[in-house]
């Protein structure tokens, strides 16, 4: 056991049958081995095998191939010629086929000639569309035979289709020539008025009658407050929406092929002509400024008021519709459009705008402010359409035409307002109003300042563009206080020629009087202010207090206390009394003096006029606060001093109701001999 022990390495006893278990293990892994390492060798000797036969049969197929190349060789330099002739035949081929189709398209290319040449030579009136499009072939034609001239008898062909398509264009002028006389028509004025706003459709008369409904007229306030800016204007159809597409088609054509001038001169001569008839039905006359300055206000004012509404009628119906037209005719060449378009319109808005400048250039007036006034506000009304209207280089003429005519009125208005402001202080009228009534000048100058008001708004623009304000307010309001003043200088000129000192007063009171209350009742308050009219109103009462000191001071005097002694003392009895120095002859002297002034100032006053009832109320009651408490106060004193003495009538002819019931009388404006109203 101790042996096994120390075979098997372990210490201890071994069992007999673990040590031969032991053993067999060991003998089967030795054989193992031994058996591996055989098989590795008879592998290798097998690989060695295989690759020396592998090697033997690539050396076969290499030599079989490099015979291969050799006959290939042989045979590619025998095939040669054949490959040669073969692709001979086949580019003879293609090149038979290209032949044969460019031949086809030219023969096509010749049946279309034909067959635009017979549509062409039956005209365009059967079949206007075959035409037009005999004509578009015909320039396809010319095209195709232009690029391709390499061919026998194609110039020949090419000088044919172009003399045809020159032959073609000849008979689409006098084509588009008749079509668009057919449809060219003056257009009627009951037309026009009907494509107007209501508020200016012309209420009476014929187009051309005064009478009919214009801005001018004493309707210009109305107008200007039915919101014109936001009217409604439809231009009429000049040519039948039906046939436009038709003529922009010929249009096109005769464009295409290089005629534009003619179709200018075609379009010029038959639409100019319709148009100018047109304004002609409306009433527009061709006048200059010599027929302008012969004629009575009367006629001018009337024509101008006209000239405003045919001018709005012109810009917004007529020469719109036209530009309409000429859009879509001539839509895709817009510059020739722009032309046709100013050579139509030229004449008739030389027409319109020569009246303009021959007013413009007139002798200036006052009653021509508000005729300029009116021209001007119409050519800034329809400046932002002339602009749109008109656009293009080929309108930039009347363009200009329209804005020179639009300062050169603004120019004339603002020195015509200049001029009468200097009218006003400068007025030598010698016509005196006898009875110290409003001065006829006083009127019309107070009735032209409040007629301007109606143009406040187009008088700030004229004052703004002229004095380079923000504003024309505050330049206005100091023109018309300038006009004021100088009409207040004029009546005090004027008030000198009276000689009664109360009747000056009177008469300047009368009129500064219908000077406050007529701006106080207006819109030229806003203007002038409270200030202006608070201050003449005192004058209008300080003129006043004169007239009672001077046309009353003496008549007064007859019934103070003063000089009735007879030793010229002052001394008065009681209250009805009799005081021992007062002289029965000066009391009697008193009352014949006071008869006699008072007599004289009814009989001249009942003459002298204060038209205002108000204030003729007024002064009368003035006057009698004054009067008749004195008069009444003599009687009470003194008049027992007469009635006792013989023909006390004869002194005391009036009771103080008498002399009230006369003082209504004064200032009636009545004659001598004449009753009382």
């Amino acid at each position: 056991m101790t042996v096994y022990s120390d075979i098997l390495g372990v210490t201890g006893p071994i069992h007999p049958t673990l040590f031969l278990a032991t053993k067999r293990r060991e003998f089967l892994r030795k054989k193992q081995k031994k058996m591996g390492g055989d098989s590795l060798s008879v592998r290798a000797a097998m690989m060695r095998k295989s690759l020396q036969k592998s090697q033997s049969i690539t050396d076969d197929v290499v030599s079989v191939l490099g015979s291969f190349d050799h006959r290939l060789s042989a045979l590619e330099t025998a095939m040669r010629p054949t490959q040669i002739r073969t692709h001979s035949i086949r580019k003879a081929h293609e090149n038979i086929d290209r032949t044969l189709k460019a031949a086809e398209v030219i023969l096509a290319q010749f049946d279309l000639c034909r067959q635009a040449e017979a549509k062409i030579v039956r005209g365009p009136h059967e079949d206007l569309e075959s035409y037009l499009e005999a004509i578009d072939q015909l320039r396809r034609n010319i095209r195709f035979f232009s690029s391709n001239k390499g061919f026998k008898s194609s110039d020949g062909v090419f000088t044919h289709a172009n003399t045809l398509l020159s032959k073609a264009i000849s008979k689409l002028e006098d084509e588009f020539k008749q079509l668009l006389k057919s449809y060219s028509k003056p257009v009627e004025p009951e037309r026009l008025f009907d494509c107007l706003p209501n508020s200016l459709r012309p209420s009476s008369g014929s187009p051309g009658d005064s009478n009919a409904k214009n801005p001018s007229s004493n309707n210009h306030h109305e107008h200007h407050n039915s919101n014109l800016d936001n009217a409604v204007y439809t231009p009429p159809a000049l040519i039948p929406p039906r046939v436009l597409p038709l003529l922009h088609d010929l249009a096109q054509q005769m464009f295409q092929a290089g005629h534009q001038q003619k179709l200018l001169l075609i379009y010029r001569d038959t639409r100019s002509s319709v148009l100018e008839e047109s304004l002609h039905k409306l009433g527009v006359e061709k006048l200059i400024k010599d027929d302008v300055q012969k004629m009575q206000w009367e006629i001018l004012e009337a024509k101008i008021g006209n000239w405003i509404h045919y001018m709005r009628i012109a810009v917004k119906l007529l020469f719109a519709g036209e530009r309409k037209v000429c859009d879509e005719m001539f839509e895709g060449f817009d510059s020739l459009g722009d032309q046709c378009f100013a050579e139509v319109t030229r004449s008739s808005v030389l027409v319109l705008l020569s009246f303009g400048e021959a007013i413009a250039n007139s002798k200036r007036s006052p009653e021509k402010l508000f005729v300029l006034l009116d021209m001007y506000e119409i050519m800034r009304e329809l400046h932002s359409e002339i602009e749109t209207i008109f656009v293009g280089k080929a309108c930039a003429e009347i363009r200009e035409l329209a804005s020179s005519l639009t300062k050169r009125l603004a120019q004339t208005a603002k020195k015509t307002f200049g001029d009468f402001e200097e009218a006003v202080e400068r007025d030598a009228t010698k016509t005196a109003v006898s009875d110290g009534t409003v001065h006829p000048l006083t009127s019309y100058v107070i009735n032209y300042v409040k007629f301007l008001f109606d143009y406040q708004s187009t008088l700030k623009q004229l004052f703004k563009e002229f004095e380079n304000e923000d504003e024309g307010g505050s330049q206005l309001a100091s023109v018309t206080n300038q006009i004021m003043q100088a009409l207040q200088t004029n009546l005090d000129g004027k008030s000198k020629q009276y000689r009664d000192l109360a009747l000056t007063h009177l008469f300047l009171m009368n009129n500064i009087h219908y000077m406050v209350r007529s701006v106080r009742r207006s819109e030229a308050k806003d203007l002038l202010g409270d200030d202006w009219v608070q201050r003449h109103r005192r004058i209008v009462q300080q003129h006043a207090n004169q007239y009672k000191r001077n046309g009353w001071g003496k008549i007064l005097q007859c019934l103070t206390i003063q000089g009735l002694s007879s030793s010229g003392g002052s001394s008065v009895a009681g209250d009805g009394g009799n005081s021992s120095g007062v002289s029965r002859a000066i009391v009697k002297d008193r009352f014949k003096a006071f008869n006699m002034q008072f007599e004289e100032l009814h009989q001249k006053q009942s003459q002298w006029t204060v038209p205002d009832t108000e204030l003729r109320e007024s002064l009368r009651l003035a006057v009698a606060e004054v009067l008749l408490p004195a008069y009444r106060s003599f009687i009470k004193r003194y008049g027992p001093l007469v009635e006792n003495g013989k023909n006390p009538q004869k002194y005391i002819r009036y009771t103080a109701e008498d002399l009230e019931r006369m003082l209504g009388e004064f200032f009636e404006g009545k004659n001598v001999n004449e009753p009382k109203r």
